[in-house]
């Protein structure tokens, strides 16, 4: 009898979007920079997905992911690490929730809460957003979010603009 080993476990939860330029290779693109120096480490990645966009609804479309890792990286740490991908790749920030070439977000960090003016944990806005919800089901569906799994909070919201990209038409 072969023994089965555990799943490794994860130590936080990142969501990535991209809508400008060959947003699947974006997203691939910033994973790869996150995880180049081998103290982050990916567990997890969901499906890229086409998602419209959210809070300014007159832009392209989006392809949003989520990602597992495993890192010794305080949450501040790995903050700091997406926003230097982000600035590797040259995002521009001229408008909230406007076009970017790569959006990464630190969504949840091991079991700790956190509100400060820099990040808040778990992302304030996670359980009111279907592109990350949804890529959440793929990798970490019993995720307690707010006392609920992200299935509860997805029953709430319209999910019919989240698309698994291969199956998108565009």
């Amino acid at each position: 009898m072969t023994e089965r080993a555990e799943p490794e476990t994860y130590d936080a939860l990142i969501g990535l979007g991209s809508n400008i330029g060959d947003k699947a290779a974006n997203i691939a693109q910033a994973i790869a920079l996150l995880t180049e120096k081998g103290d982050i480490r990916l567990i997890a990645e969901s499906r890229l997905y086409r998602t419209a966009p959210w809070g300014v609804k007159d832009q392209d479309w989006f392809v949003n992911a989520c990602i597992a890792v495993a890192t010794d990286l305080s949450p501040r740490d790995l903050l700091a690490r997406c926003l230097s991908v982000e600035s590797d790749m040259k995002r521009v920030r001229k408008q909230r929730w406007g076009p970017r070439v790569i959006d990464v977000d630190v969504l949840t960090y091991r079991d700790a809460a956190m509100d400060d003016p820099d990040l808040t944990l778990p992302h304030p806005r996670i359980t009111e957003r279907a592109f990350v919800l949804v890529p959440l089901m793929d990798i970490a569906p019993e995720i307690e979010i707010a006392g609920h799994v992200p299935a509860h909070w997805l029953a709430r919201l319209d999910a019919n603009e989240v698309v698994p990209l291969e199956q998108s038409t565009k």
